[in-house]
């Protein structure tokens, strides 16, 4: 049994259904999502309608990202915050078109039901952006930190790659878990098109809300499985998310 973690999505099922697909997943995978399903390309409802899905075939879990907390706000009482809109809450509204009450409410549950963070048996953290306490996750005061927090990531790229875990110049944040993964901050602002290692810290969003792929990575080997960029997929998109 393999066990993947997938990176931000965006409305992307093209790429979506393209990655898993050149990943050959089987029933026997296990998949852990990173968050942010929604907001982006054309198609964040039935990203949620496959994943839901997805969910009756195989282990997933699915990790709540910032775009998700957004959209469940909008299910719940149809309110739009302005700042969602804007960043590709309007292209999911779109997206709903059609849907009924009791669909909305179905992935609304599917929202509510998402945990923050998640950590496996051998200490390994799936996050959607970051945490600030120093004592782990479990102690974290403000849960907006799990999804929008960059530090973590930031703090992990400049550290000097010779401090081993086990130093006490390691940083106590990091020393908790084995191995941390995030999404939020597409590696595409490095000019680095698969997912980055820093430290013990692998960020596996590869830009597709943008310019960039799909990503998903086998915690174990290390291997990685891309989409076609997506904006190839979504041609007729390409001015709006570029």
């Amino acid at each position: 049994m393999r066990t993947l973690t997938v990176g931000d999505i965006h409305g992307g099922l093209k790429g979506l259904l393209q990655v898993l697909e050149r990943a050959e997943i089987s029933e026997k995978d296990r998949l852990i999502f990173l968050g942010d399903y929604v907001d982006g390309w054309s198609e964040s409802a039935q990203v949620i309608d496959y994943l839901i899905h997805l969910s009756t075939t195989n282990t997933c879990i699915f990790i709540k990202g910032n775009h998700d907390v957004w959209c469940e706000h909008w299910l719940a009482d149809g309110n739009v915050n302005n700042v969602w809109y804007i960043h590709g809450g309007k292209e999911t509204i779109e997206s709903y078109k059609g849907y009924s009450k009791q669909q909305k409410q179905a992935h609304l549950d599917f929202f509510e039901a998402m945990p923050l963070y998640h950590i496996d048996d051998e200490q390994r953290l799936f996050v959607h952006a970051g945490f600030t306490s120093m004592h782990g996750v479990e102690r974290e005061t403000h849960r907006e930190t799990f999804y929008f927090d960059r530090t973590l990531w930031e703090m992990a790229l400049t550290m000097d790659k010779r401090i081993q875990q086990n130093s006490e110049l390691f940083p106590n944040r990091l020393k908790h878990y084995k191995e941390i993964y995030i999404g939020h901050t597409p590696t595409i602002r490095y000019h680095k098109y698969e997912p980055m290692q820093a430290v013990n810290v692998w960020n596996v969003d590869t830009g597709a809300a943008f310019t960039g792929k799909l990503s998903v990575l086998d915690i174990n080997n290390k291997e990685v499985f891309q989409s076609d960029t997506l904006m190839h997929l979504y041609p007729d998109e390409m001015g709006r998310n570029t």
